[in-house]
This record gives structure tokens, sequence and C-alpha cells, in this order.
């Protein structure tokens, strides 16, 4: 395995999500082959679709950074709504803080990087159930 990778993004291959409504994704990480954090990407080309499923980390204890590539979100922290436009980045110190996203803009897209402070990264069950059986570049 090569020791670096250079690629588009649009070069990456996206899962679909089953349910409509959800966003499709890319999974970075696994597409890299990348072991010591979480790094996806969320697209929803729907104005007013989910972006971020409504949820909190305490199941991972994950702290999570989000960055809008393109587009606009609405993220609701704790019932907080925040106009997030391109280049926003949103950090979620706090595993138990509950979070979400939908595009305002079509074709939104958000980067979500995430990891447990002070443990080596794991892959959640949410991510193994998606990528088990995905290629990597």
């Amino acid at each position: 395995m090569t020791q670096f990778r250079v690629k588009r993004l649009d070069e990456i291959p996206g899962v679909p999500e089953p349910d409509p409504g959800d966003p499709d994704w890319k999974p970075l990480r696994h597409h890299f082959g990348l072991d010591a954090f979480g790094a996806n990407v969320f697209l929803q080309p729907d104005a007013g679709g989910r972006l971020v499923v409504d949820h909190r980390e305490t199941d991972t204890g994950h702290q999570e950074l989000y960055l809008v590539l393109e587009g606009r979100a609405e993220f609701v922290i704790e019932g907080e709504p925040y106009d997030c436009p391109a280049g926003t980045c949103v950090a979620v110190r706090d595993p138990g803080v509950r979070r979400s996203a939908i595009a305002v803009d079509g074709d939104t897209s958000v980067l979500v990087i995430a990891g447990m402070p002070g443990r080596a990264y794991e892959v959640s069950e949410w991510d193994a159930k998606w990528t088990t059986g995905l290629p990597q570049a």
C-alpha cells in the first residue's frame, strides 16, 4: 500500500444511503485506508434534505468536527439553529451534545472528522456496517 494518495473528492466512490432523504456519503477513512480517525463527507443534493442525522455520540465517545465544503447548511446544536455557509466549521467536543443538520441549498456537502480523546481510533459499528466489503483505493 502506498504511503500517500492524492484524489479529488469527485473521484472517490460514494455510498448511497438506503433511506429516502438521507444524504449520500463518501467514506474517506475507508477509501484511503486511514486508521487514526474517522473521516467522511456527507452529500445532500436537495435543499431541505437531511445532511447530518439527529444524534449524540455518547455510544462512541467521539468528538466531531464538521466543515461545510459546498452550499449552505443549518446545524441545530442542542435545539439552537446555526446558519453555516461553505467554509464554516462546527466543533462538538462533548459527545453528549445533540446535533443535526439540513441542507439549506441544494448540493451541500459537509466533511466530518471524528475521534475519541486519548484513545486509539476504533471503527464504529455504523462505519463498519456500510464499508465492509468496499474496496480501498
